[in-house]
């Protein structure tokens, strides 16, 4: 049977007061890229460590975080680690 397919949405979410650094960090890149305010504070919501994965639900919730510095993702155990991870917080929907 062939491995179906998820529409999962990807992007990378800036700690507020690095604003300076998002022209670097997304030059040449098509990952969408937001910037975390002090108003919404979502970074201290979620108190992300450096290269964290943080998988929401449907309700935008934390579902699991995942470190891509400690199960870095050349690993192939990693990775479908990480897929399923979101295949599954996707499937909660």
């Amino acid at each position: 049977m062939a491995e179906g397919y998820v529409n999962i949405q990807i992007f990378g979410v800036n700690e507020p007061g690095y604003e300076s650094g998002n022209a670097s960090i997304t030059s040449g890149r098509d990952l969408p890229w937001l910037q975390d305010t002090v108003e919404e504070a979502v970074w201290d919501t979620w108190d992300p460590t450096y290269r964290d994965v943080i998988i929401l639900d449907g309700n935008n919730e934390i579902y699991d975080v995942f470190n891509l510095t400690t199960d870095t993702l050349s690993d192939p155990d990693n990775y479908n680690a990480l897929k399923a991870l979101l295949i599954a917080a996707h499937d909660e929907l």
